[in-house]
């Protein structure tokens, strides 16, 4: 009986264009006990019914999303940010995935908040955390959803942060097939000011090779300009190898230990 009258309420709140739910609403909507609404959870999550993010957060899955286990995590990610009461933007990969980057599709959703967070799957999706302390100060927008709208870096945000995880992003050489992609959206102005928020030299000074490189020489000029008056230190291209190897790019101050390869 608590199932039933559990599942009508679930029924209608996915009418209404609801994919997503906390515990405690199903307790005071339902007007079912804790416990009951405990159970009947339980049982919808072993049929398929729904699917648990958290212990206090749970997805409906339609009909059409049963074989996946969930519907993508984009339906449920603001819901599931707000109940977790972090700041956020959908960023990287997935971010440039929703800009028009096609190239190496990423296998997970990619989400960029204030702190460390386990990643999260929910049916077939994985969401996974990435922390920065600049969340809530970058260039975000919301974009529309088929169940109301996300947070999403703006371009200019989104080849920032590339950089600074080029390791989840598939490494500098796909970095830089994505950057070429984005580079037509790239406003050189808003560009700087995503650099100068993160205030990262370094990766400022690999972005701006990957940008001249792939023939983004306007985003590239005001970030040149930044970064000669910074007095930047020769740094290696791709991070983790020592900056004595390779030939040096005078212009960014970076070694090249091997050229970038960038898919077209």
């Amino acid at each position: 009986m608590a199932a039933a009258t559990l599942e009508r309420w679930i029924d209608k709140r996915q009418m209404g264009g609801r994919y997503a739910f906390l515990r405690r609403e199903a307790v005071e909507e339902s007007g079912l006990s804790a416990e009951a609404v405990k159970k009947a959870l339980q049982r919808m999550t072993a049929r398929g019914r729904i699917a648990k993010a958290k212990d206090y957060f749970y997805v409906i899955v339609p009909l059409e999303y049963a074989a996946a286990g969930a519907p993508p995590a984009s339906w449920f990610v603001n819901d599931l940010m707000a109940a977790m009461a972090l700041p956020y933007y959908v960023g990287l990969l997935t971010a440039a995935a929703q800009h028009g980057a096609s190239h190496h599709a990423p296998q997970e959703f990619q989400v960029v908040t204030d702190r460390f967070v386990r990643p999260i799957v929910v049916g077939r999706a994985k969401i996974r955390f990435f922390a920065s302390q600049y969340v809530t100060d970058a260039a975000a927008a919301n974009v529309k959803t088929p169940t109301g709208t996300m947070r999403v870096s703006t371009p200019e945000t989104t080849v920032v942060d590339l950089v600074r995880f080029s390791k989840a992003a598939g490494q500098l050489d796909n970095v830089a097939t994505v950057v070429a992609e984005l580079s037509s959206l790239l406003d050189p102005k808003k560009l700087l000011t995503a650099v100068k928020l993160v205030g990262d030299i370094p990766n400022a000074q690999r972005l701006g090779y990957v940008l001249e490189h792939v023939h983004a020489r306007k985003a590239a000029g005001p970030l040149r300009e930044w970064i000669g008056g910074q007095s930047p230190n020769c740094v290696p291209l791709r991070a983790g190898h020592r900056s004595q190897d390779g030939s040096e790019d005078r212009r960014w101050n970076v070694t090249v230990d091997r050229p970038l390869e960038v898919e077209t």
